[in-house]
């Protein structure tokens, strides 16, 4: 698991190989990733928007933006967390994905960036 720590947002990341959903002979793998977003702070955050950098082993970079995750904008309360889990299909059976989320600090508006730690999306027999 690869967790962060940005102004009292914590953020960590797991990732499973989907082979159900994945077809290697035609260079597609999907990966589902659960985070975890919690709230160590003393101050109520809203989640606003998203932006990730995702890397395939073949140096292929691609970025996502956008509002909220998974059609959501959460709030998250001091000592409270928000899990969700979503997807990232690669065209090799490596890579990795990093980014940040913009959040909002609910007592005085103020805008903030959390990082997502680098994690890794590796196809298991890889380890091999």
């Amino acid at each position: 698991m690869a967790t962060t720590i940005t102004d009292g947002v914590r953020v960590s990341v797991e990732t499973v190989y989907q082979p159900e959903y994945s077809n290697p002979g035609n260079d597609h793998f999907m990966f589902a990733y659960r985070v975890s977003i919690e709230n160590t702070g003393s101050y109520a955050v809203r989640l606003i928007s998203r932006h990730w950098y995702i890397f395939d082993s073949n140096g292929a970079k691609r970025e996502v933006e956008g509002e909220g995750v998974v059609g959501q904008q959460p709030i998250i309360e001091p000592g409270s967390s928000h899990e969700y889990v979503s997807g990232c299909n690669l065209k090799t059976d490596m890579g990795s994905m990093k980014g940040e989320y913009q959040m909002e600090r609910l007592m005085d508006g103020m805008l903030f960036d959390v990082q997502i730690p680098e994690f890794y999306l590796v196809a298991p027999y890889r380890y091999n």
